[in-house]
């Protein structure tokens, strides 16, 4: 399902929470500062969108693309983006705490600064991932490709 820019602003105008969007067409979306705490975008296609500072805390993102999404800032909090394609997106300064990204493709993508304690990353692809200060305390990341990654100053 695709979406226009007016069809999905009318659509986050209404306040109808949690909005059900999997499967939907948003790549390269403005939905910066968007509410979708709840949201169901499974399968969605985010890639190129602009989430930054948007409100996804406890969001369904399994299997949804958001390679070369911008997440900076976003709240992710318990959010699942298990199976994801988040290649080369950016999360600087993200909450991700407890959020579900097992079995993700996250091959170059910056969580310089991010918070994601108690995130699941098993079994996720992280080569060449920037972890610079990101907080990592009691996160799982067992069974994790960290090749190359940047973990400089991370906790």
């Amino acid at each position: 399902m695709d979406f226009s820019a007016e069809q999905l602003a009318q659509l986050l105008a209404t306040g109808q929470r949690p909005l059900w969007l999997s499967n939907a067409n948003l790549s390269g979306a403005d939905l910066q500062g968007a509410d979708l705490a709840g949201a169901r975008l499974v399968r969605a296609n985010l890639s190129r969108a602009d989430l930054r500072a948007a409100n996804l805390e406890g969001a369904e993102l399994t299997y949804a693309d958001l390679s070369t999404a911008q997440l900076d800032a976003a709240n992710l909090a318990g959010a699942s983006l298990a199976g994801g394609n988040l290649t080369d997106a950016s999360l600087a300064g993200a909450n991700a705490a407890r959020a579900d990204l097992s079995r993700a493709t996250l091959a170059n993508a910056n969580f310089s600064m991010a918070n994601v304690q108690a995130a699941n990353f098993s079994e996720s692809n992280l080569a060449g991932a920037n972890l610079a200060g990101a907080n990592l305390q009691h996160a799982d990341l067992s069974e994790t490709n960290l090749a190359g990654a940047n973990l400089r100053g991370a906790d």
